[in-house]
């Protein structure tokens, strides 16, 4: 077993098998995913998978605020700040191999999303045959805020929702709440925050021969579906985020007097330029490449970021000193360059296997 103080792996035995259980207990740091959790994490799954007495396995947070709020952004900048340059590329690449992992794992992988569940923390719980939300759920992706892009795999996601769900998603960093996410799919179960210790209990004590049973398991314990939030501006975003260049996006909301559109525009002017030109292309591309080669292209864009500017300000600005005003360099989307867009893709000498 591969328990470290941040995250808990348990094997409880039931009639008919073993669950894989394992907890965040980060929850100092809303449960944000250090190296040393990946490597503990990407090891045990390898040893589950194998293992022919494990079943299943479950994936949750100790009792807090939050799921995962993310990857240790303040990690990263510390590295940087100490010139550890070669240090940046191997954390995330450890991170990008875990979340592989993950979406090729062959056992039923499920998912608790109980609280805030926003960058690093989507990439251990999307990939997943099964994830289930409670009321507390709150997603997002929002890397355009701090000089990044939406990686851990989540490019192929969002770039496959209906309507430029998640072109929206991406460049504004929206925040939605579970309805939304069970109208996306990127849950299929919303349960109340009270049934989810029932409903692992009825995991262990049940034969699992397949992931179709787990379903049938989660959805005894299903609320009805609720209204999405979100879907209220489908109209908007499929007509604005539908474009193809991050200025005619960005053109479409100024020009549409809705309230709505205006608001979504001065949040865009926030992000980073050359992170918001950087995604709209990514997503352009995922779109026609399957996962791994979705994130082969993220470890490429990521190594990229590592040695710019705006990433590190980013951070600096939200979680460093926390004045929320980052010098973004460029500063205004015109002056970020395609040419410059397009270097972040270019293949690496040593690339993410």
């Amino acid at each position: 077993m591969y328990s470290i103080p941040e995250i808990l792996f348990e094997e409880v035995a039931g009639p008919d098998g073993h669950l894989g259980l394992i907890t965040l207990r980060r929850q100092q740091a809303l449960n944000a995913l250090n190296h040393d959790m990946f490597l503990a994490l990407d090891a045990q799954l390898i040893e589950w998978d194998k293992a022919s007495h494990i079943k299943a396995v479950v994936i949750k947070a100790a009792e807090g605020r939050a799921f995962c709020a993310g990857g240790d952004i303040r990690h990263a900048y510390e590295m940087k700040m100490a010139n550890d340059s070669a240090g940046l590329p191997i954390f995330f690449r450890d991170e990008y191999r875990m979340n592989k992992r993950i979406h090729h794992f062959s056992k039923p992988y499920i998912a608790l999303l109980d609280g805030i569940t926003m960058g690093g923390g989507v990439g251990i719980s999307l990939h997943g045959s099964h994830r289930v939300a409670t009321e507390k759920l709150v997603f997002s992706m929002p890397e355009t805020g701090i000089g990044f892009y939406p990686d851990v795999g989540a490019t192929y996601y969002l770039s496959r929702f209906p309507d430029c769900m998640g072109i929206y998603l991406g460049l504004t960093g929206a925040r939605i709440g579970a309805d939304d996410c069970a109208a996306l799919d990127i849950v299929q179960t919303i349960v109340t925050h009270d049934d989810l210790q029932k409903m692992i209990d009825t995991l262990i004590q049940s034969s699992i021969p397949d992931k179709n049973t787990v379903t049938m398991i989660i959805k005894k314990f299903a609320l009805p579906a609720g209204k999405s939030l979100l879907f209220e501006h489908k109209d908007e975003i499929n007509n604005c985020f539908s474009k193809n260049t991050v200025e005619d996006i960005l053109s479409a909301l100024e020009n549409d007097p809705s309230e709505w559109c205006q608001q979504t525009a001065s949040i865009i002017k926030t992000k980073s330029p050359t992170s918001l030109k950087v995604t709209l292309l990514a997503l352009q591309q995922a779109a026609r490449l399957d996962f791994d080669a979705c994130m082969q292209m993220e470890y490429r864009l990521t190594s990229r970021f590592v040695q710019q500017h705006d990433f590190f300000e980013g951070i600096r600005a939200a979680i460093i000193d926390k004045d929320q005003k980052p010098k973004w360099q460029p500063a205004i989307l015109q002056e970020v360059e395609m040419s410059q867009v397009k270097k972040y893709f270019v293949p690496l000498q040593e690339e993410l296997v």
